[in-house]
């Protein structure tokens, strides 16, 4: 065959190509990631996503998926929203990154709106680039704030891999890189107050810091009361509370911010993910004038290169905006409510393994009778059309999460596919007990 009569290669997207799925996946191992890239072909989820659109993703074989997991609520307007894609590419034509030592058009602007947007109290923004970042930025603002360094958090917590926000959460990512300091960073059990008022009594504490709904523990619900009653105790105390949003912000709970249905007024809040519209990474730190009092004493305590870029500004004012319609609010009550009773009904037909749900609006975590029976799931849910994701600090709870704009065909096309893949994942755990 001459060079004129080569076949172009299967996959060609302009900037690369590639001759098949396989030997994109080899090229994955060789050059990105080679312990996630075969966890993922041994945990029988062989996904690489090529096109997607609304709630949809392709595998680059094709197939499709009802995206249930995105990315941790990235996608929660769906992937390439179309009115974020305008508002992005019409700030293209007069914005980019930006320069981050000086005043910004964009970034005063979304400082603006996020401040209306936040509980009363909170006056300023700081920007990082994601939520990791951010929650680094939350903490040395605390630390700042009450010149102190110990920061608490909850057992099986996750706030990011980043330098300071390692060390606040489990130590399945801590430990890895030396960052686990039990001084620092001391981690006391959810919903347990009293153990959360022993170590804030010696009054040695910065921060509290605490998902609003723990995420990566599978979504356990604060106990009534649980949160209110810690944010009086670091009033008692003298600490700070941290309420991280980047899961549960953005209308997920029915509320814009998850932390308002609760009455409380944070002293520092972190948004992330979803707030970036899935289309430019930004994420945000608001603070009361006190907590970010840095800011007046000097402003280039924190330097963030990409942190505030101005076109993830413009992504980031557009899914505020859309966010905070009444019309969104409305359709994430309706969602919560046809997801939860069809659920519901499901667990009745399997109720010894399907054990529980965990809901608050759009946020839902699915608990099964087996120590790893979310892979099960999460792998029978991908074979049928479906990606969700089990919880990576309790593997028996899949991280169910609907986007806020679903329509309700595709939500009820969503539940009928996980009702299939909920009693195969029976069906084989029963098989594989019986062939003991």
């Amino acid at each position: 065959m001459t060079q004129e009569q080569v076949s172009p290669p299967e996959f060609d997207y302009g900037f690369f190509s590639y001759e098949s799925k396989d030997e994109m996946i080899a090229k994955s191992k060789e050059f990105w990631n080679p312990g996630k890239t075969q966890f993922w072909q041994d945990s029988g989820v062989p996904l690489v996503i090529d096109r997607r659109e609304e709630y949809f993703i392709y595998d680059m074989s094709g197939k499709r998926l009802i995206d249930a997991h995105l990315n941790g609520g990235t996608y929660n307007l769906g992937h390439r929203n179309a009115e974020v894609v305008q508002a992005v590419t019409m700030a293209m034509q007069h914005f980019d990154i930006g320069n981050h030592h000086f005043p910004s058009l964009a970034r005063t602007a979304l400082a603006e709106a996020l401040v209306k947007s936040a509980p009363a109290g909170i006056n300023k923004v700081i920007y990082g680039s994601g939520g990791g970042e951010a929650i680094d930025i939350a903490l040395k603002t605390a630390r700042h704030a009450t010149q102190k360094r110990k920061i608490v958090s909850i057992i099986k917590a996750y706030h990011g891999h980043t330098g300071l926000a390692v060390g606040t959460g489990d130590d399945r990512f801590s430990k890895l890189f030396l960052s686990d300091s039990p001084e620092e960073f001391p981690h006391v059990p959810f919903n347990d107050l009293e153990a959360m008022e022993e170590v804030l009594r010696p009054r040695d504490v910065a921060a509290v810091i605490m998902e609003t709904i723990p995420a990566t523990y599978g979504f356990p619900l604060p106990n009534p009361g649980y949160l209110e009653a810690v944010k009086a105790l670091c009033e008692k105390y003298d600490a700070l509370y941290i309420a991280d949003e980047v899961q549960t912000g953005l209308m997920r709970t029915g509320e814009l911010w998850g932390i308002t249905k609760h009455g409380i007024t944070p002293d520092i809040m972190v948004s992330g993910k979803g707030i970036s519209g899935g289309m430019y990474p930004i994420a945000a730190v608001m603070a009361t004038d006190k907590a970010a009092a840095w800011l007046n004493e000097d402003g280039f305590g924190h330097i963030s290169t990409f942190g505030g870029a101005e076109l993830g500004c413009i992504a980031a004012l557009k899914t505020l905006e859309i966010c905070s319609r009444d019309e969104t609010r409305s359709m994430v009550h309706y969602i919560a409510d046809y997801v939860g009773q069809r659920l519901r009904s499901v667990q009745e037909t399997y109720p010894d393994w399907f054990t529980g749900i965990r809901q608050n609006g759009v946020i839902l975590g699915l608990e099964f009778a087996h120590p790893q029976g979310a892979k099960y799931v999460m792998r029978h849910l991908y074979e049928n059309g479906v990606w969700a994701i089990f919880s990576t600090l309790d593997p028996r709870v899949l991280q169910y999460k609907p986007g806020i704009l679903l329509k309700p065909e595709v939500a009820e096309e969503m539940l009928d596919r996980t009702e299939v893949a909920i009693g195969k994942a029976w069906n084989e755990i029963k098989n594989s007990r019986s062939a003991r």
